[in-house]
């Protein structure tokens, strides 16, 4: 597995890692389904077994940075991966595991407070003593002083950094808009970027790169495979979660596709290897349910990809108005 620095720290991760929201969640119209009304309790059903199991095969295939969440599976997925690591030990090693501060199922809370039972929470629930990353969750509608602020989220972090918790702390926040202000700040070391680096969406480029490279942060793309339209190209009857795809971006990944296809390369290989191409991301978290989807974000991960097909994929990259994603 091709590794790479995140950014500024000294944390090198694989260009494919795995991402957790999704964890043990066998259907798959069921994931788009878990996060629609988080007022209500966590009603999708979860196999935890199959999402340990996913867990330990993306770390024995080399997709070792576990991407994970209090909010996540309302703290199952937490829970998986340290199942995971209890029953494999030899794997810890092997593993770079990040969680986020500052939400958990149904509670928005960014005060020093809060930061330090969540993360107090989820080394327990991991299993583990101390993080290399820690990432502030979706401050949007958060007043930034307030995340910022010494009694805030930030200054929780900042002390767990002299405590020896955590080495590294960053962003990660589903509205681009909001990651930008915060990468601008030059606070931080590292950022999970959803919504803004694939090949149908480019937003990235308008002022979360140019920040960035300003500061070296490292950069870790959240949705690279559009909730999976860029691993399978368009499937009748798949419910995508928070996407309502036109035609016309259908057309163009069927294009994309066909390319793919005649020059015998997967799909999703190309969707992730094409992210992690710019020089400041680093990795992307392609969500995992099952044990199958990590093992095929291994083997994408794997494949070698001609030059000539990034020649000819450029024309088909372009940026798609949300209205149309």
């Amino acid at each position: 597995m091709k590794t790479k620095r995140l950014g500024r720290t000294d944390v090198m991760v694989p260009h494919v890692g795995m991402g957790t929201a999704f964890l043990g969640i066998v259907e798959v119209n069921q994931a788009a389904e878990a996060y629609s009304d988080l007022t209500q309790p966590w009603q999708v059903p979860l196999d935890e077994d199959q999402g340990a199991e996913a867990v330990i095969a993306a770390i024995e295939g080399g997709c070792g940075l576990i991407d994970t969440a209090p909010l996540y599976c309302a703290g199952a997925s937490e829970r998986m991966i340290g199942e995971a690591l209890k029953c494999r030990p030899n794997l810890v090693d092997r593993a770079t595991v990040t969680t986020k501060v500052g939400q958990q199922y149904g509670v928005i809370d960014h005060s020093y407070d809060a930061v330090m039972r969540h993360v107090d929470e989820s080394l327990k629930r991991l299993g583990i003593q101390r993080f290399d990353v820690l990432f502030i969750h979706d401050a949007m509608d958060v007043p930034m002083d307030r995340v910022m602020a010494a009694d805030g989220a930030l200054g929780a972090l900042r002390q767990l950094q002299k405590e020896g918790i955590v080495s590294w702390v960053g962003s990660a926040a589903n509205d681009p808009a909001t990651n930008a202000d915060y990468i601008e700040t030059g606070e931080f070391d590292a950022a999970v970027i959803p919504e803004c680096w694939s090949l149908l969406n480019q937003r990235a480029r308008e002022r979360i790169l140019p920040a960035a490279e300003k500061h070296n942060v490292g950069l870790v793309g959240a949705t690279a495979l559009e909730r999976g339209l860029l691993a399978t190209g368009p499937v009748q009857g798949t419910d995508y979660l928070a996407r309502n795809f036109t035609q016309d971006v259908l057309d163009q990944v069927g294009q994309i596709q066909a390319l793919c296809q005649d020059h015998d390369v997967p799909l999703a290989a190309v969707s992730l290897q094409w992210c992690t191409r710019h020089p400041q991301v680093a990795s992307t978290i392609p969500g995992v349910r099952v044990p199958a989807e990590a093992r095929a974000n291994v083997a994408a991960a794997a494949v070698e990809i001609p030059n000539s097909l990034w020649a000819d994929l450029e024309p088909l990259v372009r940026h798609w108005p949300v209205s149309q994603v």
